[in-house]
């Protein structure tokens, strides 16, 4: 049995909420290994000139803590 722990991260994409989940996890696994979940938090959208530009989903990480 593991012991997992949970850090915050940011994904961003000019394309939707989805590909910025899909960025912050595949951004977190250069750096983290073993994740076992992701976990939407939020999702918010930057608005300019009446116009989404950029989407942002803000998510929970868990990953095994390697001994």
């Amino acid at each position: 049995m593991g012991i997992y722990k949970i850090i915050d991260i940011v994904g961003i994409s000019e394309k939707s909420f989805a590909d910025a989940a899909k960025n912050a996890v595949i951004g977190a696994a250069k750096t983290v290994r073993k994740i076992r979940r992701a976990e939407v938090m939020k999702f918010d959208v930057k608005v300019e000139d009446d116009k989404p530009v950029l989407y942002r989903a803000e998510m929970q990480i868990s990953f095994e803590i390697e001994r």
